[in-house]
């Protein structure tokens, strides 16, 4: 085999606009650029031209161009985004609350990622690429929902799992979530806290995207929260501001006391902040906690309020109690029950009417007082008028002295003596029917 030549001569014909017409031994035509022309050549000159193949360049590209291939393999063709995990965080009876780990794009980029709800298309979430959680309300009572996620990339479409949810039913309590502030009564609050406890419920200090319930006492900030507010103590605070701004109905800690004892829902109406909840009872600790045998202030009213309802029995007073001030109503109310029947010495005591003159009314210890005796009653030998009518008794005024009593400051005053129950009602009466009345006797009371 002859070897090829090392070099072709040619024969510079025309030079053109940067091209050089070179003719070869065998009337070859070729165009040549003439910036690769020898210095001073012109038309007419002759120039050898060797071609010689460069293996080691070839190779050095060779090598760089599988090397680019291989990164972009490993770069784009190794990873691919991975289908998002759907998981359930709270349930309740009108919402459900979903979260997912962060997605994972790989190297593609994202183009969407959609909630859907039975199978059709329910929104878009915000935020896919820092948003791990979503809350779906406005569903109905104890009924089942289907859900899935669905990733759109550049590198494709990805679905996540398929997760069945069946909402909660009224006498569900477990789906509450509630976060506590400002709440002024250390007991109720552990009282409330251990009342979620039983319930399976769950709360927390911070808003968090399935708190249900905002429950407090006052907005007023505690002494943490009031940097956010300015520093002002009063002021209301930040979880309590942020409440108002997501829609979470603010409660008082009786709302969760009265789920826990109906064991259902109960309406929020009545517990809202500011105003009185329908039943004080729902204060104290539930029944089946540790301090359930402890008395309860709301028993102690209970009991006063139903004592005060009842209608007292007051029974008559002779005319010389009047002067010793009121009868206390503590003793008035013990009294209820009917007096017990008087033993014959008693009614014997009792016909006479008769009193101690040596007795002596407690007064004012600055003024003296004219107290006069209780008049003497003749025994009679009929039964005794009923309690009603012993105010109505009459008297006869010869038997009328005055006592004065000068009672000084230093003396302690006795107790006032007890009072007669019972005073039986007598007078005599005239052939015309009128009440005989003695000689009367006009004393000087100066």
């Amino acid at each position: 085999m002859a070897r090829a030549q090392d070099s072709f001569t040619f024969t510079v014909g025309k030079l053109d606009a940067g091209m050089a017409i070179l003719l070869g031994d065998r009337a070859h035509l070729i165009e040549f650029p003439s910036v690769l022309l020898p210095p001073g050549a012109t038309t007419g000159s002759i120039v050898n031209i060797s071609v010689h193949r460069n293996v080691a360049q070839e190779r050095k590209r060779d090598h760089e161009f599988w090397s680019l291939q291989e990164d972009i393999l490993e770069t784009f063709g190794s990873h691919s985004p991975e289908n998002p995990q759907l998981e359930v965080r709270n349930v309740t009876q009108t919402s459900v609350t979903l979260e997912w780990p962060p997605i994972k794009l790989a190297n593609a980029k994202l183009r969407s990622l959609d909630i859907y709800k039975n199978s059709q298309r329910l929104a878009s979430i915000p935020n896919a690429l820092t948003n791990y959680s979503t809350k779906l309300s406005g569903l109905s009572v104890d009924t089942q929902y289907t859900f899935q996620l669905l990733l759109r990339t550049s590198a494709g479409t990805y679905p996540s799992n398929l997760i069945r949810v069946r909402t909660h039913t009224i006498a569900d309590t477990s789906g509450i979530s509630v976060c506590f502030a400002n709440v002024t009564d250390s007991v109720l609050l552990e009282n409330a806290k251990l009342a979620l406890k039983e319930m399976r419920a769950k709360w927390s200090d911070k808003i968090q995207i399935d708190t249900t319930h905002f429950v407090c006492t006052t907005p007023a900030v505690t002494p943490a929260g009031a940097q956010p507010a300015g520093g002002v103590a009063a002021a209301p605070g930040a979880e309590y501001q942020r409440a108002l701004q997501l829609s979470i109905p603010v409660v008082q800690p009786q709302w969760i006391l009265a789920c826990h004892s109906e064991k259902k829902m109960v309406p929020i109406s009545g517990y809202y902040l500011g105003v009185t909840p329908p039943n004080s009872g729902y204060s104290q600790r539930p029944q089946s906690m540790s301090q359930a045998s402890l008395p309860s202030s709301s028993a102690a009213h209970k009991n006063s309020a139903s004592r005060q309802s009842l209608p007292s029995i007051r029974r008559p007073t002779p005319p010389s109690a009047t002067t010793q001030g009121p009868i206390n109503e503590e003793e008035d109310e013990e009294e209820q029950a009917p007096p017990p029947k008087p033993s014959p010495s008693e009614m014997k005591h009792k016909s006479n009417g008769t009193m101690d003159r040596n007795f002596k009314f407690p007064t004012s210890p600055t003024q003296a007082q004219v107290v006069p005796p209780v008049p003497s009653l003749p025994t009679q030998p009929h039964a005794p008028k009923p309690e009603h009518e012993a105010g109505s008794n009459h008297t006869n005024e010869d038997d009328l002295t005055p006592v004065v009593v000068v009672v000084p400051s230093s003396v302690e005053v006795p107790p006032p003596p007890p009072v007669e129950k019972e005073i039986r009602k007598s007078f005599v009466e005239s052939e015309d029917g009128e009440e005989e009345v003695g000689e009367t006797v006009e004393i000087d009371l100066r």
